[in-house]
């Protein structure tokens, strides 16, 4: 034990340690900011004086700029200094956050959910990307702790804003408190010394054709990430509203739900990380989906249940823990992953976070909160489909 504890202290003193540590920190703060948007859209749409329905084009907007600010950051951490493009990208939505609680109009609000989408995008690719210059070889599993970062920062968060929703005017404190933990971590990264670089093979003379790109494959596991990430970011976004219109909770009783939402995706994304070393992709796919599907037939057909939500909450975000690293693990089992098809499977995550949520927003407009649970179950078939057609073309592929 003893020689464990001074192993540790000696890594604790390394670049690469220090490194590491700023990067999970930099998805806490991105966890931090997902988990809070669901808790705080009736004050917002109080404060800009928006119908609740219409706030789900925060969910469009914040998406657009989050796409194309990963797109254009794999283009910038191949050409400069990471550590300072990612402490100052953090600087930003750390400033755009604090501005959110003081925004009269929806139309401004909109446009500043873009900008703090796009630099959440670089974040989020760079603190990718360097994690893995970083360990290189060895990523692994720090790459699934890294995104167990986010899943505890989405859980804490509304677990914190609970008690301030209690408060006239609380939820401005939650967002002002947030920028400046977000701030306090830019800065850090900012300090960082130096910047991994990629590791550079040394290629021989003879150059080689391309492989080309399997692109109904391609376009298939796009899919399966689009329904299935627009499934996830509409029930922790909208479950809030859903449980608080519906009279299923008090508003700190639905910050917990919420955060009950993201505590149970939290657990289900650590213990898939052993899972994923015993079965095979195949196996837990299946079995998340199913699970899924049958927590929402429940809360389908007893609607009006203050325990079936949460048990559907709690449920549904431990079923969905495994199924994106899981699904995007298969395609790579199913085709080479080059960096251009790896942008066409990733843009469907990057779509499926953008459309589901704002639909849902417009629907729930017309109809009222409780056709998020459909649409939500309707998104997972599709992406049960999705799953099958990733298995049949995968099959034709290998012969």
């Amino acid at each position: 034990m003893q020689n464990l504890l001074s192993k540790f202290m000696v890594l604790s003193k390394t670049d690469t340690f220090r490194r590491t540590l700023g990067y999970f920190a930099l998805f806490i703060v991105l966890g931090l900011d997902t988990g809070l948007g669901g808790p705080t859209l009736p004050s917002l749409a109080a404060q800009t004086q928006t119908r609740l329905g219409d706030m789900g084009w925060l969910f469009l907007a914040g998406s657009v700029g989050y796409t194309l600010g990963t797109l254009v950051g794999g283009r910038i951490f191949d050409r400069v200094r990471g550590h300072p493009v990612l402490g100052l990208s953090q600087l930003a939505v750390a400033v755009l956050i604090a501005f959110i609680p003081s925004i009269p109009w929806l139309w401004l609000l909109l446009a500043l959910a873009v900008v703090k989408g796009f630099a959440a995008g670089l974040v989020n690719t760079g603190a990718n990307t360097l994690l893995v210059w970083t360990h290189e070889e060895k990523a692994s599993p720090y790459m699934n702790a890294l995104h167990f970062s986010f899943g505890l920062g989405a859980f804490l968060s509304p677990f914190l804003i609970a008690p301030l929703l209690t408060i006239e005017g609380g939820y401005r404190w939650a967002y002002w408190a947030l920028a400046v933990i977000a701030a306090l971590v830019g800065l850090r990264i900012l300090g960082m010394s130096g910047s991994p670089q990629p590791h550079r093979h040394v290629e021989g003379t003879e150059k080689t054709a391309p492989a080309a790109i399997p692109y109904p494959l391609v376009i298939t596991a796009a899919l399966f990430l689009f329904f299935y990430v627009g499934a996830e970011i509409t029930f922790g976004g909208w479950v809030y509203t859903y449980a608080v219109t519906l009279s299923l909770a008090t508003a700190a009783g639905a910050a917990y739900l919420t955060s009950g939402f993201w505590f149970s995706f939290t657990i289900g994304r650590l213990i898939s990380i052993p899972a994923a070393t015993r079965f095979k992709p195949v196996q837990i796919i299946p079995l998340a989906l199913l699970g899924c599907l049958i927590i929402l037939g429940l809360g389908i057909l007893l609607p009006g249940s203050t325990t079936l939500i949460w048990i559907t909450s709690l449920g549904l975000g431990f079923f969905m823990a495994p199924i994106w690293p899981t699904g995007f693990t298969l395609a790579g089992q199913s085709l080479k992953l080059t960096a251009r098809a790896s942008s066409i499977i990733l843009l469907g995550d990057s779509l499926g976070g953008m459309v589901l949520p704002w639909l849902v927003g417009q629907v729930i407009n017309l109809s009222g909160p409780q056709v998020m649970i459909y649409m939500v179950f309707g998104s997972l078939v599709f992406n049960f489909l999705a799953y099958a057609g990733m298995l049949r073309l995968r099959k034709e592929k290998t012969g």
